[in-house]
């Protein structure tokens, strides 16, 4: 790809599995200049953190770097070793991980930490100044810089304020690089659209040159300057912002903005079956290939070279078809969400309050779920969506008021709920590699309901197949085991087991954050065409608001506890009638409307 001499230069870099020598990434050649921010996409596995990392010169156990370079201001990072490799760390480049839960150490208040990586990197000229910069760089992260908040413990602060820690920690030592690997992939849109608002001032203040990790192409469209795409370890498209999001010449990249929720729009939401070839078993061709449209014989036989596209030199791409639109990622029709079915209540909320060990988190509570109908409940973190939403699973028990369901009332604990009741409330969790069993098989899984209804065992295989195949997964998958499986495929095996007792309710926690967005639309198409062809009545509860419109009916808005705003998706994402949700509008990042380049030669399949 077109190279520039700038603040950071990655040049060929490929790292292999330590022990096969099969690459992981390959031919990555990026640069960045001072004070210019660089989004890295793909989806998961793609290779995107191993890069991050490398920029820091670390690899993963079990991974080597076998070649290329990367320079940061003329300094060979891969070159160094021991203390001056430490030194460069922190100081020549820095690292803002996801979890910011664990980034910090728990053992120690958040002002030491900062001013410990100062004192590390013999940042100013005494303790004196160096204290004089933890309160410069707190103010600078927008967080108070008082003698109480600096002696907090990371418990003591929420996930936005820890991801603010550690972003002072990052910019602290002012380095010239650093490396941002999805800081916001567990916040909610407004403490996430603060952290942004963050990161940009600081990196354009400062000069910095950032590379920012990201399956959120929202937020790489609003922070931006220039895009990278991976696929399968290499980069296969690369250019400004507005080129990659007005004019994807990969099919992979049309893919990828496709599968993009959007606030304003009802248009489909793509999915891509499969999933890229992992270390070992990439083929001698593009690797993406085997999932293509619009592949041809000379696409298996060799790995395209770099050309350059556009009317810019710096739009580049690794295709032999550039600008040909597979004929799935052409399509607007809107996703066919189902209708509600009248007035039918499924599952019914009166007066629903609820408390942890007595203080109050949920108040007043009241609404109808019809049968045939999804309710997308939405609001910042702790407003008390997911405390509601256990509620009605019975897996919090600290309620009061009616849960009704089809007029019968629910007990508060799963526990002292009937069998037929248990079934009847199904419970879809946030997290695909934590919800299921790591030593049952997938058809042990799935197959649980049906042995607490008592189904023999015969019955319950062959209801397990059933299911197996009705979220696109071959009855084969039921020998495997979750470790075996993709985050992807594991939330469709969590979706099999939900429904396998054929409920009536189906709750959805949170069931996309943790995946990329080719595999989050799949899983709403997946749920979609259940909702519709099984009259479930669900609730999806999301703080991810472009995604509503693809799968809802209406939106319950929560704040503090309490339902502020229930109407239609449409009104209330279009014209919101309360302050408080025109507020997590406006937070939401969306990707603009770049204009598209007419003369660019761009060919429709069908």
């Amino acid at each position: 790809m077109s190279e520039r001499h700038e603040t950071l230069a990655i040049r060929n870099l490929r790292l292999d599995v330590a022990q096969s020598g099969n690459d992981i990434v390959d031919e990555v050649t990026l640069t960045i200049a001072r004070g210019e921010m660089l989004g890295l996409v793909g989806e998961s596995g793609s290779g995107k953190t191993t890069v991050g990392l490398a920029v820091l010169g670390h690899a993963r156990k079990g991974v080597g770097i076998h070649s290329g370079s990367v320079s940061i201001e003329g300094t060979d990072v891969l070159a160094a070793h021991g203390k001056d490799l430490r030194r460069a760390r922190g100081r020549l480049v820095s690292y803002v991980p996801q979890d910011p839960g664990t980034a910090l150490n728990p053992a120690l208040r958040i002002g030491g930490q900062v001013l410990e990586v100062l004192q590390t990197h013999g940042f100013g000229a005494d303790n004196a100044a160096r204290k004089q910069r933890v309160q410069e760089v707190f103010s600078e992260v927008l967080l108070p810089a008082t003698p109480s908040f600096l002696r907090r413990y990371p418990h003591q602060l929420s996930g936005g304020q820890q991801q603010r820690v550690g972003l002072a920690m990052a910019f602290a030592a002012r380095p010239a690089v650093i490396v941002l690997d999805e800081p916001t992939t567990g916040l909610d849109v407004s403490t996430q659209a603060h952290v942004l608002e963050t990161v940009r001032a600081l990196a354009s203040k400062h000069g910095v040159a950032a590379l920012y990790v990201t399956h959120d192409l929202a937020v790489v469209a609003t922070l931006a300057d220039r895009v990278a795409v991976m696929y399968a370890g290499r980069i296969v498209e690369q250019g400004t912002t507005a080129e990659i999001f007005a004019n994807p010449a990969h099919p992979y990249t049309r893919y990828l903005v496709a599968a993009a929720p959007e606030m304003g729009s009802d248009r489909e939401l793509v999915g891509l079956a499969g999933r890229a070839p992992s270390p070992g078993r990439r083929p001698v061709g593009c690797a993406f290939a085997l999932r293509c449209e619009v592949a041809t014989a000379e696409c298996h036989a060799a790995f395209p070279e770099v050309t350059n596209v556009g009317t810019t030199d710096s739009h580049d791409v690794r295709c032999f078809h550039a600008f040909t639109v597979p004929e799935r990622t052409s399509r607007r029709a809107a996703a066919g969400v189902a209708a509600a079915a009248g007035n039918d209540a499924a599952l019914s909320l009166r007066g629903v309050d609820a408390a942890y060990t007595g203080l109050s988190v949920v108040h007043d509570v009241s609404f109808d779920i019809s049968r045939g109908e999804c309710v997308a409940l939405v609001g910042e973190s702790g407003s008390g969506k997911s405390t509601l939403s256990r509620s009605i699973g019975g897996l919090h028990r600290e309620w009061t008021g009616e849960i009704l369901l089809d007029g019968a009332p629910l007990a508060r604990s799963s526990r002292d709920r009937p069998v037929q009741q248990r079934l009847s409330i199904q419970y879809v969790f946030q997290n695909p590699y934590s919800s299921l069993h790591p030593r049952r098989s997938i058809a042990d899984s799935i197959g649980r309901p049906l042995a607490i209804a008592g189904v023999d065992k015969r019955e319950t295989g062959r209801e397990v197949d059933r299911m197996l195949e009705r979220v696109s997964l071959s009855a084969s998958y039921g020998s495997r085991f979750p470790d075996q499986l993709s985050g992807g495929e594991r939330q469709r095996v969590a979706i099999a087991r939900a429904l396998v007792s054929k409920p009536q309710v189906l709750i959805c926690d949170e069931v996309t954050s943790a995946l990329d967005v080719l595999v989050q639309a799949t899983i709403i198409e997946l749920l979609v065409d259940l909702q519709r062809d099984l009259g479930l009545a669900m609730l999806f509860v999301t703080h991810n608001l472009p995604l509503v419109r693809s799968i809802a009916q209406r939106v319950a808005v929560m704040a503090d506890g309490k339902i502020v705003e229930l109407g239609t998706a449409a009104d209330t994402l279009t014209n919101p009638q309360e302050e408080y949700t025109r507020r997590l509008l406006a937070d939401t990042p969306a990707i603009p409307e770049f204009p598209a380049n007419p003369e660019l030669p761009i060919d429709t399949l069908g």
